[in-house]
């Protein structure tokens, strides 16, 4: 290999050349950056195309992505995540060797192109399922909680929704991904990523940018995670615990014995995060996030419901041992380690500054730091754990992300390595976040009960890594849950609420029948209740329970019989699995509507409501829309016949909407929209309602104004 002396000059050239080539080509080829959710199980998150998600890197927001129960809304517990590619006397395509060259995707640099912190480059990134996305709709109207932008359906494939994703980077290795979510409700709570690294020389979208070849020597995949448990709390707890800053983080590596000799979590390679101590609270300990007042998103949540009783990691599933032997090797992640989340190393890292990436490349080779973060804050473990004192962010202005690094490997041109880790998060049911956050509320339990109760979550995530290493050493041929339907269609009406639902494969062999739910109020509301148990050919449900005045959401879960189930895998045998909620769930309110109104006779005045009349954009959501809704375009007309047709015409009287009303009940709703799917702009318009059993006819008027 020639080397030759590193000359900033130099460096100016190479970047020049490569962001021309980058310019050319990049509109081309790449992808750049985009965002897809990956939405079918209790813990979901977002990925990015460039290759990792770095801190704000889809909203300004610092709590965003791996949400955990994803159901519940506020359950953000990733602040940032970081990928750095760094190997060891590199030669760039102008013959400079760098002792150390590293590439950046994140904690807080974007990845993107050949910049100073750049270094990846997308080239392929689409979302992938094992079926359709179901349809959801309440009252005519799409339900949709989160928009899957599926681009390929894939029956054949082991997971339920998969993310592929192929991305080059200017140290000439190729990675391609695979992010893996299941809905089987033993397997919903992690995220498979499976990494393929490979000596591909190529360093742009495609082979317009290629090094000479050469072997890349030393090479490490050190990944960061900064968490954050959870929004939920930290809204109300607050800000600096937003990001962090009173996370402790755990680890477990094989042949490493805990202080306090802790065996829980042995056999795992493991690295997990907490919401521990946050030391500017002293109202009460706040462990587990208990929230007792709620002034921000919802002033009724002041039960004392714990909020950040989560525990949040990652635990390695395979590593290959070279790029000769792929066996696993036990001794990887070979670094597991702790480093400070606003460290000036997490900040600003540039691809080509000589100084920086020789620090960077000391972090990633550092080995296993020992004992772990949680550890430094409180020497005697668990047994202060539960009882906490001293302050997680040891004196740091950001608090602790954990880190982890793989290697080193030697990889020849066109040789490749194997990586494959979990996401994941366990912890206390919805039900006892609430009952055992409303005793200590209540002074029924003393601080450090909750806190034992609280860290039982942390068998909990325990449990997850386990099923998540059996489905990976199964072939990821876990027993199938039934389908979810196809379609779930909710229709208010005056003396019911229908809910409908088809299948997309009506002879599923893992189907035994549903489950028709209800929650009040909210789609996420603590209560739930089952409403009716169908038989596999059933196909609706009249909830004829609502009550006037309150908003209803359902939700259809096909269930299984328990014979089908053999087990495996991480799933017991003999256990009736489920769909999952997540895909039948409805996010807007049903009501039940009033009776229908009197008869219409010609010529007499009208006795229905058009409401608000004026319509007006401006004014609050209150009061231009009905309770509950999220359609803030949406007119009323309450007390018509059950059976009749209205008609919209503008003033000059261009019929541009028509609307057949056929329900039995005295109440229908217009969205604003035209027969042409045109937005109305301000003005007058005629209601004309015909009644199709009276055969009569009665007129109104109403202003719009926007």
């Amino acid at each position: 290999m020639k080397h030759t002396t590193y000359n900033p000059i130099n460096r100016v050239l190479f970047v020049a050349a490569a962001l021309s080539c980058f310019l050319s080509q990049s509109n081309a080829q790449g992808v750049g950056i985009v965002n897809k959710w990956l939405s079918v199980g209790s813990l979901q998150s977002w990925y990015s195309s460039v290759g990792f998600e770095i801190e704000e890197g889809r909203v300004k927001v610092q709590q965003d992505g791996l949400q955990w129960p994803a159901l519940y809304q506020n359950q953000d517990t990733e602040a940032a995540k970081g990928l750095w590619i760094g190997a060891a006397n590199w030669t760039a395509p102008n013959g400079s060797v760098y002792p150390h060259k590293v590439v950046h995707c994140g904690p807080r640099v974007q990845g993107l192109g050949e910049g100073p912190d750049g270094g990846f480059f997308p080239v392929k990134f689409e979302l992938v399922s094992k079926f359709e996305a179901p349809t959801l709709t309440v009252d005519g109207v799409a339900s949709v909680y989160r928009t899957d932008e599926i681009e390929r359906i894939d029956p054949t494939m082991k997971a339920d929704r998969m993310i592929f994703s192929v991305v080059n980077t200017s140290l000439g290795i190729t990675m391609t991904k695979k992010i893996m979510a299941f809905s089987q409700g033993f397997h919903d709570s992690y995220i498979v990523h499976d990494y393929e690294f490979k000596n591909t020389g190529n360093t742009n979208y495609d082979d317009a940018i290629e090094l000479p070849n050469q072997t890349v020597d030393s090479l490490y995949f050190f990944f960061q995670y900064r968490i954050a448990v959870s929004k939920d709390a930290n809204i109300v707890l607050g800000n600096s615990s937003r990001w962090g800053i009173n996370t402790m983080n755990d680890a477990r590596v094989i042949g490493r014995t805990l202080p306090d000799n802790d065996t829980s979590g042995a056999g795992l390679r493991c690295q997990f995060s907490w919401h521990g101590k946050y030391q500017s609270w002293t109202r009460y300990d706040n462990l587990g996030g208990p929230i007792f007042d709620n002034p921000y998103y919802d002033k009724a949540d002041t039960i004392g419901r714990l909020g950040a009783a989560q525990f949040v990691g990652v635990v390695t599933l395979h590593a290959d041992r070279s790029a000769t032997d792929s066996t696993d090797d036990p001794a990887q992640p070979r670094t597991t380690s702790y480093k400070g989340s606003d460290d000036p190393l997490n900040s600003r890292n540039d691809q080509y500054g000589v100084a920086g990436m020789n620090n960077e490349y000391a972090w990633m080779r550092e080995g296993n730091v020992w004992p772990p973060h949680a550890y430094v804050v409180e020497p005697l473990g668990k047994a202060k754990f539960v009882e906490p004192a001293a302050d997680p962010s040891l004196g740091t202005s950001g608090g602790w992300s954990f880190a982890k690094g793989y290697g080193p490997y030697r990889l020849a041109p066109g040789q490749k390595v194997r990586i494959v880790f979990a996401e994941a998060a366990g912890g206390l049911s919805r039900e006892k976040q609430v009952s055992v956050g409303r005793r200590f509320k209540s002074g029924a339990i003393n601080a450090r009960a909750k806190n034992d109760s609280v860290f039982t979550g942390r068998d909990s995530l325990f449990q997850t890594f386990r099923r998540a290493i059996a489905n990976y050493n199964a072939g990821y041929n876990i027993p199938q849950a039934p389908l979810p339907p196809k379609s779930v269609t909710v229709t208010s009406g005056g003396d019911k609420i229908t809910i409908a639902w088809e299948l997309y494969d009506d002879n599923d062999p893992n189907l035994a029948g549903f489950r028709v739910y209800r929650t009040i109020g909210r789609f996420d509301a603590d209560t739930v209740k089952l409403l009716y148990t169908a038989g596999r050919t059933e196909r609706k449900f009249d909830d004829t329970t609502a009550i006037r005045g309150s908003a209803y959401y359902y939700h259809v879960i096909a269930y299984g019989n328990p014979s089908s189930n053999p087990g495996g895998g991480g799933t017991p045998a003999g256990v009736s699995l489920t769909s999952n909620r997540v895909y039948s769930q409805t996010y807007d309110p049903a009501f039940l509507k009033r009776a229908a109104g009197p008869p219409i006779t010609s010529g007499a005045l009208p006795k229905f409501a058009v409401v608000p009349n004026p319509f007006i954009i401006e004014a609050s959501p209150s009061l231009r829309a009905g309770p509950g809704t999220t359609n803030e375009n949406r007119i009323y007309f309450f007390d018509i016949p059950g059976y009749c047709t209205i008609k919209i015409y503008t003033e000059l009287g261009e019929l541009i909407k028509t609307i057949n009303h056929s329900d039995g009940s005295g109440d229908a709703s217009w969205d604003c929209i035209t027969s042409s799917d045109q937005l109305v702009v301000s003005g007058i318009y005629i209601a004309v309602i015909e009644d199709a059993k009276s055969g009569g006819r009665a007129i109104a008027k109403f202003a719009v104004i926007r």
